[in-house]
């Protein structure tokens, strides 16, 4: 997995789990649920790094 693509990663979870709790702060479930989405999109995107990561070895 390359440095620039954990960073990514980690970025989108940050940014999610910020949104998240910025929408329950004000109870905006939109930006809450964007939030979650977010941190989703990092997960996976992470996960399919790991998945790269296997096959090369």
């Amino acid at each position: 997995m390359g440095t620039e693509d954990k960073a990514e990663n980690t970025a989108d979870k940050a940014k999610g789990k910020v949104k998240e709790a910025a929408g329950k702060a004000v109870g905006n479930e939109r930006l809450e649920a964007e939030g979650k989405t977010d941190q989703a999109k990092g997960d996976v995107k992470q996960a399919g790094e790991h998945i790269k990561d296997a096959f090369k070895d």
